[in-house]
């Protein structure tokens, strides 16, 4: 069934190749990006191309996350074209790399405010749409650093993640008898294939940074990277995220899993979510909530 779909942060990355996936699998796709007439412009004139030579239906779309303006602006702009919405994909992320403690209390908030509450800006602008028409779903691009194996220096990104993580699984229970189904995709490391390490941002207190390297942990910054490197499989390949997302979105409705893992490198979050999963459902089973596990209306 074709469905309208629109996927945050999709200049690069996941998002990218995500975008291009479910507009191959005949979705009509909106690849939302932040500064479409300057910065990424080149993105933009790269999804018309991709466009026109697979004959299909991705457009890129104005949205900046991190304006609720720029957000209603883009989903208004959908519903007026489609007169509905079926997909929300929360895709949109940043990470920097460092020692926590150099960050600035300011760079921790934009972190989280990329990661975290531009979820709660394109919510707030789609949900009202959805809820109404009586269906929908809404994808969460996560990571294995919320209960995995969690290396240092990634403080800030990784605390922004579990953040977003517990939003998730909270909307998840509270759309449920909205008859509105949630994913959570959770991707594990992967060096190669998204922007993710190349543009990470760097601490902005450079005193602290250089006291942390100048010390005991000089050399941690390299450890960690190669210990990345040591551990991811070498043909690991991020198109198989994007490949993951079409698959959830393709599913029947009602029959879409919670929580799909693709994690390569196998760091055990997994292990830990599925724990935290059924405890979660034991405890709605407990208090006679059973019905917010899943949306119980056939579309």
């Amino acid at each position: 069934m074709k469905q309208i779909i629109v996927i945050t942060g999709a200049s690069s990355g996941f998002g990218a190749l995500a975008a291009r996936e479910l507009a191959k699998a005949r979705h009509t796709v909106y690849a939302s990006m932040r500064d479409t007439a300057g910065h990424n412009a080149p993105q933009v004139e790269s999804v018309k191309k991709f466009a026109r030579e697979n004959d299909v239906d991705l457009r890129a779309i104005e949205l900046d996350v991190t304006s609720q303006d720029s957000v209603d602006a883009a989903i208004q702009q959908i519903i007026k074209e489609n007169d509905h919405l079926d997909v929300i994909i929360h895709n949109a992320g940043h990470m920097v790399f460092g020692p926590a403690e150099a960050f600035t209390t300011e760079q921790l908030a934009t972190v989280y405010d990329i990661n975290v509450l531009s979820t709660q800006r394109v919510n707030r602008a789609a949900l009202p749409v959805l809820r109404k028409q009586g269906w929908g779903l809404v994808l969460w691009v996560g990571s294995t650093s919320t209960r995995g194996g969690t290396p240092p220096y990634l403080a800030p990104y990784f605390a922004a993640k579990a953040g977003m993580d517990a939003l998730a699984i909270s909307y998840a229970g509270e759309l449920a008898r909205w008859n509105i189904e949630t994913s959570i995709i959770v991707p594990g490391a992967f060096t190669s294939g998204t922007n993710h390490f190349a543009h990470a941002g760097s601490p902005g207190d450079k005193d602290r940074l250089d006291e942390y390297e100048a010390g005991p942990t000089k050399t941690l910054g390299a450890d960690v990277m190669k210990g990345f490197e040591a551990t991811a499989v070498p043909d690991a390949d991020a198109l198989d995220v994007a490949k993951a997302i079409v698959k959830v979105v393709n599913m029947p409705f009602g029959t879409r899993p919670l929580r799909v893992h693709i994690d390569p490198a196998d760091d055990g979050a997994e292990v830990v979510n599925g724990v935290a999963d059924r405890v979660r459902k034991e405890l709605l089973h407990n208090m006679g909530l059973s019905d917010l596990l899943k949306p119980s209306k056939a579309r």
